[in-house]
């Protein structure tokens, strides 16, 4: 189970552009005494630029430094992120070479937002990144119409993974369209094109359920999956608001979804009493640490906790 250690780091007005939020920890490795976790404040229109800060590999607690510049501006005007961006999954590519794996915002009329995926590169062990393209490398299609999101992506030999959300549609509530959507999977040979043939590994559980935001390590042969869930009636902070599930597989693909397994639970009170959700799962050594989002999709900050064997 999952010992929670507390919320790690918070947003409140720390500069001119990091006004609010420390939303969606995307946690990597950079050296042997590091643990790198990307994340995204919002700006004081709201908007989510990405940026990081370090900390200490043997003690997560201990922050060991705070990057106060964005690692990727807003897209140009009209491009899938110009109006946000969010990063969701951190691959090393060789000593040096890192990609990321992130969501771009787009508003909308009918709806209030499309989402699509991008990548970008760093070629300096994750300092900073370039767009690898001005467009999406995953966006909607004719099988997947609505929007794509929340990417994870993990490179093995010869063969690269990504599960990432998938939206289903929308259903209104008390007059406004409210998202629907689902984990799919698709697979790549070098991570940028990839091969999508609508599948979904993670469906609702219940009508009106989403599933999005996983989270995949790999133990003894077997991927394990931290993912976040919601319903869609009351989710922001209600009684439907998002929890941290969890799932298995043999094969990357077919998975066995068994919430109670996810070892953490809301608290009584405090900052995750009423909302856990954007799980970042990373293995150092023998260990399992989880950062992740409480109440305020985030603006309660960014907390951290370690995997304890009963």
């Amino acid at each position: 189970m999952w010992s929670k250690k507390g919320v790690l780091w918070h947003i409140d007005n720390y500069n001119d552009w990091m006004i609010s939020h420390a939303c969606v920890p995307t946690a990597l490795q950079v050296d042997k005494d590091t643990i790198r976790i990307y994340y995204a404040p919002r700006n004081c229109k709201g908007k989510s630029i990405p940026t990081y800060f370090d900390v200490d590999a043997n003690n997560p607690g201990t922050v060991k430094y705070i990057h106060d510049k964005p690692i990727l501006e807003l897209g140009e005007l009209g491009t899938f992120d110009d109006d946000g961006i969010m990063p969701c999954s951190v691959v090393r590519v060789s000593e040096t070479q890192i990609y990321l794996y992130y969501v771009g915002w787009n508003p909308s009329v009918s709806v209030p937002y499309r989402n699509a995926i991008g990548l970008a590169i760093s070629h300096d062990n994750g300092k900073t990144f370039e767009r690898a393209f001005k467009g999406a490398i995953v966006e909607r299609n004719k099988f997947e119409p609505f929007f794509t999101a929340s990417p994870y992506v993990i490179k093995e030999e010869g063969k690269w993974h990504l599960w990432y959300a998938s939206s289903t549609g929308f259903v209104v509530v008390n007059g406004k369209p409210e998202p629907l959507y689902e984990i799919k999977y698709a697979h790549s040979t070098d991570g940028i094109e990839w091969v999508r043939t609508n599948i979904t590994c993670i469906p609702p559980a219940q009508k009106y359920q989403c599933t999005a935001r996983p989270t995949v390590i790999k133990e003894e042969g077997i991927y394990k999956m931290w993912f976040t869930y919601r319903g869609s009636f009351d989710y922001r902070d209600g009684k439907e608001s998002y929890r941290i599930g969890y799932a298995e597989s043999t094969d990357a693909v077919n998975w066995e979804r068994n919430d109670e397994k996810s070892g953490i639970a809301l608290s009584e009170s405090g900052w995750d009493a009423t909302m856990q959700t954007y799980p970042s799962v990373i293995q150092i050594g023998t260990k399992k640490y989880l950062f992740y989002n409480g109440n305020g999709f985030g603006k309660t900050g960014i907390g951290w906790a370690e995997w304890i064997v009963k």
